[in-house]
């Protein structure tokens, strides 16, 4: 992924964290520097003989395969790691050389996906899993031995350590993901096809940028269409159906949380392209699993003259449909 474009994610982070209150660490000139430099370091390649390290800062984000140490140089009572792949990865998290006091407050808490806001992605509606299953936590008895693996290509490492010289490192592996479901983009712009084959899940792709969607192909059922005109209108009022896709837009990642744009559940010759003027644009595939479902989209970063101007800090206003 182009540097610009993880400049554009990591800015983007860092302002929704400071809504969460981590916004101090960013403050911190050490922590900054530490943030940002990361970008240089991620771009280099783990041989199969080479391990990749680094040490994890308190606010950080990881977007490649290595071995991160964390060794608090004083009390950090609020941290966090954010993790990403490629969409078609899935995250592997392993703990090793930890000393930390579970019995003085201190933790390390591993969730299959990403907290921001108080809001999680994938959410409980699209995860496999309940959500008190989605979180490890390693001072629990009942903690499993071993690599932690993600259900999609995001995970997150919550940890709080009161007392200096104590720590933990985390070793991130990659994993091929054969059918990817709940994906978080890292970049603006690409394309990308989900294909959900005989299965009752719902699946999103998350893309963090207000954008332009183009819808290029749809599956639903018997009804295929492979290029879809922009004469007619988009069919609203399909969430009765058993198999449908939703445009759904917010400024948070909860896709149950947000504003329905628009949905289809057949295959018209309405809606090519959307502008969503949203921090967070989803494309969400909901399927019965009496059909192999697919649907195929491109989308491209809205420039600042394309987005539409919030007022009065409106929602509705902001997350405009063009």
């Amino acid at each position: 992924m182009a540097v610009s474009a993880r400049i554009h994610m990591l800015l983007l982070l860092i302002s929704l964290l400071s809504r969460l209150g981590l916004g101090r660490y960013i403050e911190d000139n050490e922590a900054a520097e530490g943030l940002y430099s990361m970008l240089s370091l991620e771009q280099k390649r783990s041989s199969e003989d080479f391990i990749f390290r680094r040490p994890l800062r308190c606010l950080d984000m990881l977007a490649t395969e290595g071995q991160f140490t964390f060794m608090a140089a004083q009390p950090q009572l609020a941290c966090a790691a954010f993790l990403i792949g490629e969409p078609t990865e899935v995250i592997s998290l392993e703990l090793s050389d930890v000393n930390i006091d579970c019995s003085a407050g201190d933790f390390i808490k591993i969730f299959d996906g990403w907290v921001l806001k108080g809001e999680k992605f994938p959410s409980s509606q699209d995860h496999p899993l309940p959500l008190r299953q989605r979180y490890t936590d390693y001072c629990s008895s009942s903690a499993p031995g071993g690599a932690v693996l993600s259900s999609q290509n995001v995970a997150m490492v919550f940890f709080r350590i009161h007392s200096p010289d104590s720590g933990f490192t985390l070793t991130v592996k990659k994993q091929h993901n054969p059918m990817p479901c709940n994906i978080m983009s890292q970049s603006p712009e690409g394309s990308f096809t989900m294909v959900m084959p005989h299965h009752h899940w719902n699946c999103s792709f998350s893309i963090i940028y207000p954008v332009e969607l183009q819808l290029t192909e749809l599956s639903l059922g018997q009804a295929k269409s492979n290029e879809l005109s922009p004469q007619r209108p988009m069919r609203w009022g399909c969430t009765g159906s058993g198999d449908y896709v939703e445009l759904l837009g917010g400024n948070g990642v909860d896709t149950s949380k947000m504003y329905p744009m628009a949905d289809l559940c057949f295959a018209p010759s309405g809606l090519t392209q959307m502008r969503m003027g949203c921090d967070n644009s989803v494309v969400r595939l909901v399927s019965s699993g009496n059909y192999v479902n697919r649907v195929s989209f491109r989308y491209r970063l809205l420039g600042r003259s394309e987005q539409p101007q919030a007022s009065e800090n409106s929602l509705d206003d902001f997350c405009t449909v063009g």
